[in-house]
């Protein structure tokens, strides 16, 4: 296996290369799992006899487990090796995936997806976390931009390639799709990429906090899904119980001597305004890939094959722009992208209130998505760079892990919320008109999320923390609850309010 100094790897070799092809493959089976799976929902609900709910379930069970436990996947990669727990994360995915593609009823699909999103804790915070940590810090906003772009297509075709599956050999192949994929992933990763760590970290797991932080999910989804059959005893007492644990989660995590979320890193204001602009624009991205495809087979009478072929726009936008964008932010800073690409995204969702019986594809359907691409394209990577760029190198998995933690959360919480608030539940997916009346209510909500993302960045995001300069040194602030016994101060580890180390420890143009 080929070694490298960390923090020294350049992205031009052909180790880098293969380094950055093992992290996007990787992440790449999350991402495509996050979307293939939309296009079949309809087809699954009629093979296995599904109501809404659990339709919202096939996605919410995945979502639910990655998002509670994406945290200690990071904190676990940090501790035994990023490489490692990678790896076990692909194998742990593969294996789920041909569980669920063996999936009798609909009640053992969402079981096995909630297994699956284990494995997608496991491997999705480490992908990220192994080019901050390998890359020269020259490299590292270019290879990001590059992991996001070819990340993000495989986010994009998903849809595409799930509807050439189910209108052939069947939505079971979905999820057969990831055992080859899994397969180069371990090979290419074993062999050329290096092993990283963060060598300070010691102590205990924060397993109570994992669990809380899963059950506050659990219990508040359950609620939210459980709204649209009406506001029952149950609805009540699954929101109290989910905020109360979710108030729990953060005092324990206060306290804990190991939190899996250390609420220092709020300290830094670009880190947590980042965050808060992730949860609005993943929630609204979920919501429309979640009832886009739906809309398109049920309203518009589109196949599963035109219906995922019509997001092929944005697609070859990310595929052919994502690395520049990781550039531009690198130059001009990410305030500008994290402003403007929202607002376009939010622009082509209230295109989308064209898209209704017999739409046409090169009318209605490619003007929005071509737009919301453009947004996408523009946004992603310099969100990403930027959520890193925020911490130390050091702290670069739990900083990954946190912000896909705000990513998947959102979108399970708008998977769970938007039929509810759009009237939608038990068969009306079935009745193109109800969902045509949903869709239009769920996309006006989802460009508002869009524009409050938007303005978040607007508002918060200053200066230019990817830029090559050095930063100013400015006192250091805590990574750790500050209240806790801390490891003494290394001025190679300093950094100011809002932007990366100044040290040798990250580069300056270090980066959901």
């Amino acid at each position: 296996m080929a070694t490298s100094e960390a923090g020294s790897l350049r992205l031009s070799t052909a180790q880098g290369r293969w380094v950055l092809l093992a992290t996007v493959l990787g992440s790449s089976m999350a991402m495509l799992d996050g979307t293939v799976v939309n296009v079949a929902l309809p087809r699954i609900g009629t093979d296995l006899g599904a109501s809404l709910a659990s339709l919202q379930w096939t996605l919410n069970a995945y979502l639910l487990t990655l998002a509670g436990l994406i945290l200690l996947g990071g904190a676990l990669g940090d501790r035994y090796g990023r490489r490692k727990v990678f790896l076990i994360g692909v194998v742990w995915f593969a294996a789920a995936s041909a569980a669920c593609a063996a999936a009798p009823t609909i009640h053992v699909l969402i079981a096995a997806r909630a297994v699956q999103g284990i494995g997608g804790a496991l491997l999705t915070p480490g992908s990220l976390a192994m080019l901050q940590a390998v890359f020269h810090p020259d490299d590292r906003s270019a290879a990001v931009g590059l992991w996001s772009g070819l990340g993000g297509v495989s986010a994009a075709v998903g849809p595409f390639l799930g509807g050439w599956l189910v209108d052939g050999p069947g939505w079971r192949w979905i999820f057969l799709l990831n055992l080859p994929l899994a397969a180069a992933v371990i090979a290419v990763t074993s062999r050329y990429v290096p092993e990283s760590r963060d060598e300070s970290a010691v102590g205990r797991f924060d397993v109570p906090g994992a669990l809380l932080a899963a059950l506050a999910l659990g219990a508040i989804t359950y609620a939210l899904t459980a709204a649209g059959e009406g506001l029952s005893p149950a609805v009540w007492v699954s929101g109290a119980l989910g905020l109360l644990l979710a108030a729990a989660f953060v005092a324990v995590e206060r306290r804990a001597p190991d939190p899996m979320l250390p609420l220092g890193l709020f300290s830094s204001r670009l880190f947590t305004a980042v965050n808060l602009v992730t949860l609005c624009v993943y929630a609204a991205f979920s919501g429309v890939f979640f009832l886009l495809v739906v809309q398109l087979q049920i309203v518009s009478g589109f196949s599963p094959l035109l219906s995922g072929f019509a997001l092929v726009p944005i697609t070859l936008l990310m595929l052919t722009l994502s690395a520049r964008a990781g550039r531009l932010g690198k130059r001009i800073g990410p305030r500008v992208p994290l402003t403007v690409g929202p607002l376009l995204c939010a622009a082509g969702v209230l295109l989308m209130l064209r898209i209704g019986p017999g739409s046409s594809y090169w009318v209605d359907v490619l003007p929005a998505v071509a737009v919301m691409g453009s947004g996408m394209t523009l946004l992603v990577a310099p969100l990403t760079a930027t959520v890193l760029a925020a911490v130390e190198v050091r702290h670069a998995g739990i900083a990954s892990g946190v912000n896909n933690a705000a990513a998947r959360a959102a979108g399970l919480l708008a998977v769970a919320a938007l039929p509810a608030m759009a009237g939608l539940s038990g068969d009306a997916y079935r009745v193109p008109s109800s969902v045509d009346s949903a869709f239009h209510t769920a996309m006006l909500i989802c460009a508002g999320l869009l524009v409050c993302g938007g303005l978040i960045a607007s508002v918060t995001v200053r200066g230019n923390v990817l830029a090559p300069e050095e930063q100013p040194v400015a006192e250091p602030s805590c990574d750790w609850p500050c209240s806790t016994t801390t490891p003494p101060f290394d001025p190679g580890h300093s950094r100011t309010p809002e932007g990366p180390a100044t040290g040798t420890a990250a580069g300056p143009s270090s980066e959901n």
